[in-house]
């Protein structure tokens, strides 16, 4: 790499240390951190529009010639307003400036500009204020619009950037041998790095971007597979292969062909010298659970203990029930170890732990914490992988000699975008849904039908049902759907004289377990909740789900809610109530109102609100993705891994003519893990 890159941004011309100090807040401290600080948008000047066909109340380019301009007038003290009037040729146009004498100033009465900004006023008489200008003769065609901090404008950092790009040299930053660029038809890295930066027409991002995004991918396909094989080293328990049919004759049901096929690769990997990676992927009522069970029966005849960690007591407990019913008849021991316990009933879990009497230890974060200890950890599950931080992950795996891990993930990720955030570990998928689940009936209506929605669902209740109403939030201000109050108003009102139970995340966590627990036993009618039931709580005579203001849900978290309901013998409704009524939002609850298919849904949600939003503020450690898009770059990620893996697999990775490849693989890695 050269040296001129390596510098420090102090040296770089237009920077010196007091601007040095600012690029250091936006993480820039060299020249490369400088030319890696790509765009986030741009403005695109080589299509200015008349002023008759500016959109109101919306940003637009136009290019004018100033008429006149008015006396400068100051309106309070320390605000002066500069108004000049401009024209096309056709239609003219009021330009207003706050507080910039220079800017006015720049500008000259029959000289030409190009002008930026929101475009007010209505069908007669436009408006702009502030707008950014250009001279017509220079503007740029197309400009770069770049992540700033107070202090740094836009045209500092242009300016800064093409001092930068002039020193880079094509063999200063290319990291790519010859033969892969050409296969995966990619252009150099840096002409890639001049046209993001400065385009000369809408073309030129796109493939520029195209091979940025192809890098990301690529270095992290390959990390992933470093992972992947750094979690391969020798473990403490390869076991034998055994005969599950006691379990199997034990269930109260026959496994569907998706779930007899995971066991079987789970068993075929504990029986390896190294240790499981495996990812369970499945559907809402996939019977992930009974994949479990069998893992942890495989475990315990090995002479292993297993330990099931979940994301919320509620969920912990409900897997205790279920792997207690599951391998309770094998005579195995199951416990429960949660936060609310007391000292005493945990130590009491520790002693079984310690000695081996427990089998399988089902619990929250507990189960790793300082305390718990092992007699002999051979499989650890986490479920809902992408709710725990790796930290945590860590901590549990070091409880044992590189015990068998196996994640159970209950939102259907697309497959590609599996491979891509979980890609050290192997994938199992459950796409067929058990005998006996039964189709929920989704319903979409406006806040108009509420009244009609309230009497179906007490037409349910009267019949022996149970029903779910959710909402988006505990408490938001003034919104109506603050939990605790819509509670109190339907007892009042639509469901008088109904048993109603309340349940969101900030109770404490032993009133979550005892109204949840009441819900279950048939104590209450209603359950008032917000997504804290999305994960997996499982009550068979809940057969009705309303939910308020589904418009703010993502697509795969309503169908998560959905999920709750149609778990019993009786047929079930979803019925989904917006006041908002824009076509995305149709479309959206079209979609889950068309299928029960969740790969398919999370396809559609992943296309709509895109990855950062599909997993909310979930930490699934992936480092982050400046340029690359998970949801729109279906084909650059298959692309993409299939040159990883080829890297890989033939050992090239290692090759010297690789080491630029690796070198980039190491940096992004050891930037997520800062």
């Amino acid at each position: 790499m050269s040296s001129a890159l390596e510098n420090s941004i102090v040296y770089l011309k237009g920077v010196g240390p007091k601007r040095a100090e600012l690029f250091e807040k936006l993480g820039i401290r060299t020249v490369k951190d400088l030319i890696y600080h790509l765009p986030r948008r741009y403005t695109d000047l080589s299509s200015p529009l008349p002023i008759a066909a500016t959109v109101l109340e919306q940003p637009n380019v136009v290019k004018v010639t100033v008429v006149s301009k008015e006396r400068p007038a100051m309106i309070r003290r320390g605000m002066t307003v500069y108004r000049l009037l401009v024209t096309d040729g056709a239609d003219d146009m009021t330009v207003t400036i706050f507080n910039s004498q220079y800017a006015f100033d720049m500008l000259k009465q029959g000289e030409e500009y190009i002008l930026f900004g929101k475009v007010t006023g209505n069908f007669t008489r436009r408006e702009m204020s502030s707008p950014e200008i250009r001279r017509a003769g220079d503007a740029d065609r197309i400009e770069p619009v770049y992540p700033l901090t107070a202090g740094l404008t836009q045209n500092i950092l242009r300016n800064c950037v093409k001092n930068a790009i002039s020193k880079m040299m094509p063999q200063d930053v290319e990291f790519l041998p010859a033969d892969i660029l050409d296969s995966a038809a990619m252009m150099p890295e840096a002409e890639a790095l001049r046209l993001v930066h400065f385009p000369q027409d809408p073309n030129d991002i796109t493939h520029a971007r195209r091979r940025l995004a192809f890098d990301e991918l690529l270095t992290l396909r390959l990390g992933m597979l470093s992972l992947r094989e750094r979690n391969r080293s020798y473990t403490g328990y390869s076991m034998k292969n055994t005969d599950m049919t006691p379990f199997l004759a034990a269930l109260p049901f026959r496994l569907t062909g998706a779930q007899n096929r995971a066991i079987s690769e789970c068993a075929a990997d504990m029986q390896k010298s190294t240790p499981m990676n495996r990812l369970l992927l499945g559907d809402v009522g996939s019977g992930k659970t009974a994949v479990a069970a069998a893992c942890c029966y495989f475990a315990a005849k090995n002479g292993a203990q297993s330990v099931l960690m979940a994301p919320t007591e509620i969920l912990a407990s409900q897997h205790f029930e279920s792997l207690r019913g599951f391998l309770g008849p094998s005579g195995l021991n199951v416990s429960l170890l949660v936060g609310s316990m007391t000292k005493k009933q945990k130590e009491a879990v520790y002693m079984k732990m310690k000695t081996g009497e427990a089998d399988v230890i089902v619990g929250t974060h507990a189960v790793f914490q300082e305390g718990a200890e092992y007699c002999r950890l051979g499989l650890v599950i986490t479920d809902e992988q992408h709710r725990f931080g790796v930290e945590q992950r860590s901590a549990l795996a070091k409880k044992g000699e590189n015990p068998h891990r196996l994640v159970m993930s209950a939102t259907p990720i697309p497959r590609t975008l599996a491979l891509m955030i979980y890609g050290e570990l192997d994938i199992s998928v459950l796409d067929e849904l058990p005998n006996g689940r039964k189709k929920v009936d989704t319903y979409a209506v406006t806040g108009k039908l509420r009244s009609r929605a309230c009497a179906f669902v007490r037409k349910e209740l009267d019949s022996g049902g149970q029903a779910y109403i959710v909402c988006p939030a505990v408490d938001e201000g003034e919104n109506m759907f603050n939990v605790t109050d819509y509670a109190a108003e339907l007892e009042k009102g639509e469901f008088k004289g109904y048993r109603i139970g309340v349940l969101h995340g900030k109770l404490p966590a032993a009133k979550k377990e005892d109204v949840m627990r009441r819900f279950k036993d048939g104590a209450l009618d209603i359950l008032v909740c917000t997504t804290v039931v999305e994960v997996g709580v499982d009550v068979p005579n809940a057969s009705i789900m309303m939910v308020e203001n589904a418009d703010r849900f993502g697509l795969s978290q309503l169908h998560q809610l959905r999920g709750r309901v149609g778990r019993g013998e009786r047929a079930s409704s979803c019925i989904l109530i917006t006041d908002n009524v824009s076509e995305e939002s149709r479309k959206r609850l079209k979609i889950l109102s068309s299928t029960s298919n969740g790969f398919e849904i999370s396809e559609a949600d992943l296309e709509i609100r895109g990855p950062g939003d599909f997993f909310g503020s979930a930490q699934h450690g992936l480092p982050p993705l400046k340029i690359a898009d998970l949801a729109a770059d279906g084909e650059l990620i298959k692309l993409s891994q299939d040159v990883a893996d080829r890297i890989y697999d033939t050992g090239r990775i290692t090759l010297p003519g690789c080491a630029a490849l690796r070198k980039r693989v190491e940096e992004l890695f050891s930037a997520a893990a800062d």
